[in-house]
């Protein structure tokens, strides 16, 4: 990799956190139940530098999913240990340090959930993404793929899409990308970690060439939201920020899990409605032209419509309720 010559004039804030676990995680597929297949963890400490590193295969107890993406075959995997097998050593290499990965809330997603199945919770308190702080560094990237990240700071992969090279890579290219922060007083774009202590889990299906739907299964943070304190001021006006108390529904899939998404929302002020109604201050959807009956209602009332990456920039600076 390119040498990092910002050591020893960098002054390190003192709120940057005190360690990160730098994860990669390889799966079964993309959606609710799927499942770990592998896990590596590169242990840094406050500058970056590598401490340590470890790796896991983990049998998901189901057919492996896209195996010409990690290349790990139901033989390879049959001798694996289960999850709860390896979650106190992993849970060790976490605990008490930032969780560093490429699109961290997919990473994160897939952790909680194999914690929770596991009747465990992962000690996570914070996690970091390095695609939002390429962005945050205004790093010239053409695009945000970890490949791109990587050639960027010279950092060669070896294995693509297997999980101790893609952790080994993040690593590498992340103590540049932290050093520059530092030294440009750059905010890091730390954001909370929820474990998921409620959920219900249907009995493993046969997978080959299937792809789960939303619905097979139900996870939510187990807490009960709040009535929302502050008054509906009306709709949201394209250009002009979020306000507390703004009705905000939601209507099909989301990157980012559903309830943190709502999280989010509330923990803004804002009060998240289970329907579309002339009252609907937002329907946030990454498919506009859909017809859920969200979607059409919304469109019949004139209710502003915006995707989920614009409503998640528009989270960041929430406007106070009015009085």
């Amino acid at each position: 990799m390119l040498e990092d010559r910002t050591t020893a004039e960098t002054t390190w804030p003192t709120a940057y956190p005190q360690g990160y676990a730098v994860v990669d995680v390889e799966t079964t597929g993309l959606a609710r139940d799927d499942r770990i297949v592998s896990a590596a963890v590169y242990r840094l400490d406050a500058q970056g530098n590598v401490e340590d590193h470890w790796y896991t295969l983990v049998n998901p107890e189901r057919d492996p999913g896209p195996v010409w993406i990690h290349g790990l075959t139901s033989d390879v995997l049959e001798g694996a240990p289960l999850f709860p097998e390896v979650a106190e050593e992993f849970a060790e290499r976490l605990a008490d340090r930032v969780l560093v990965a490429h699109n961290a809330m997919f990473d994160w997603q897939m952790i909680a959930r194999e914690y929770a199945r596991a009747e465990l919770t992962a000690p996570v308190r914070q996690r970091l993404c390095t695609i939002a702080l390429s962005k945050e560094l205004r790093l010239p990237l053409p695009n945000h793929k970890l490949e791109s990240l990587a050639a960027h700071f010279g950092v060669v992969q070896q294995r693509a899409h297997h999980a101790l090279d893609d952790a080994r890579v993040l690593a590498e290219a992340f103590r540049p990308s932290l050093h520059a922060a530092a030294r440009d007083n750059v905010r890091l774009p730390l954001l909370e970690c929820r474990p998921l202590t409620e959920w219900s889990d249907g009995p493993a299906r046969p997978r080959i060439g299937y792809q789960a739907s939303y619905r097979s299964v139900s996870w939510r943070p187990a807490r009960r939201r709040p009535p929302c304190p502050y008054p509906n001021p009306g709709r949201y006006e394209d250009g002009a920020p979020l306000k507390q108390g703004m009705r905000v529904a939601f209507s099909g899939d989301t990157s980012v899990e559903r309830e943190l998404l709502e999280d989010r929302a509330v923990e803004a002020g804002l009060h998240v409605a289970s329907s579309v109604s002339r009252l609907t201050s937002l329907l946030v959807t990454n498919d506009p032209d859909s017809a859920t009956s969200k979607v059409a209602k919304a469109r019949s009332f004139g209710t502003p419509v915006v995707d989920e990456a614009a409503f998640t920039q528009l989270l960041r600076d929430v406007a106070p309720a009015d009085g």
